[in-house]
């Protein structure tokens, strides 16, 4: 008798990570191992991240549903286009002319009041790539003033590499405000990693001060879920998060301390409270 055919049963479809799109200082990737044993056993919840900076943990942990903000809107901008589908029609090449050129530009559409355009989400993402060490810098007149990097050769993503971030971002909702107008509910897991208590916090108009600092960390603390808060350690970092009432651990970032010659590892602290 014939051999009956096989029916094919279809494969299911993995969800693969993707990298950040941008280069972001300070980005969490290494973290993100740790943070898998917290969020693993809760991940039926929405994560919440009042700072998603570069998403390195949300694309680290691929939650179903999340609530990203940060309050440097161009960031946002750029990760909302993203989820529109973000179409390429600007030159983008490893080229000082070509950044300073796209640096002035940017800067006009922000002058403007067109911030928030396809052209402006563009021109950021390539001022990130292309710019000294991803930093993302405004002077006091709000104009990005980051230098030119010293890259030899960049991969820049075009237009097929930014639609596989349009599929995952669809149940992502992606917002900019304050910590404490951030819209948490009960029982989302929140994962926060405010700017360094350090005195270079200006990625953003109006910079983080140590009451933003205090004000996160009290805010976090009333949260009924599942709270992660991290940040490079400090004396004071320490005890107001202890004396919040969170469990503090420590973990050791990949990045040196370069002070005086001093290249130990740079400390960091994981404070957690409901879990």
């Amino acid at each position: 008798m014939p051999v009956a055919a096989r029916s094919e049963i279809p494969q299911p479809v993995l969800k693969l990570p993707l990298k950040p799109p941008l280069k972001w200082a300070g980005g969490k990737r290494w973290q993100v191992p740790r943070l898998k044993e917290l969020w693993e056993p809760e991940a039926h919840r929405r994560l919440v991240e009042p700072f998603c900076g570069g998403l390195a943990v949300a694309l680290g942990l691929l939650p179903s549903r999340a609530l990203l903000n940060d309050a440097n809107p161009h960031l946002i901008d750029f990760y909302r286009w993203l989820q529109k589908g973000l179409r390429v029609d600007v030159p983008m090449e490893n080229d000082a002319d070509l950044f300073y050129e796209h640096r002035d530009r940017f800067n006009a559409l922000l002058a403007a009041g067109k911030g928030t355009s396809r052209e402006a989400a563009l021109l950021f993402y390539y001022l990130n790539r292309t710019g000294y060490n991803g930093l993302c810098r405004f002077n006091r007149s709000g104009e990005f003033n980051v230098p030119i990097g010293r890259y030899k050769r960049i991969s820049y993503m075009r237009e097929p590499d930014f639609r596989r971030y349009r599929d995952l971002f669809a149940t992502w909702t992606f917002t900019t405000m304050d910590i404490e107008e951030v819209p948490i509910e009960r029982t989302d897991f929140v994962y926060a990693d405010p700017p360094y208590d350090v005195e270079f916090t200006h990625y953003s108009q109006g910079g983080f001060s140590w009451d933003d600092q205090r004000r996160a960390a009290v805010f976090l603390s009333k949260h009924q879920g599942p709270v992660v808060l991290v940040n490079q350690h400090t004396r004071r970092i320490e005890s107001l998060y202890l004396r919040l009432g969170y469990k503090v651990d420590f973990l050791e970032a990949p990045r040196r301390i370069s002070c005086n010659g001093d290249r130990r590892p740079a400390r960091e602290i994981i404070a957690t409270r409901n879990l």
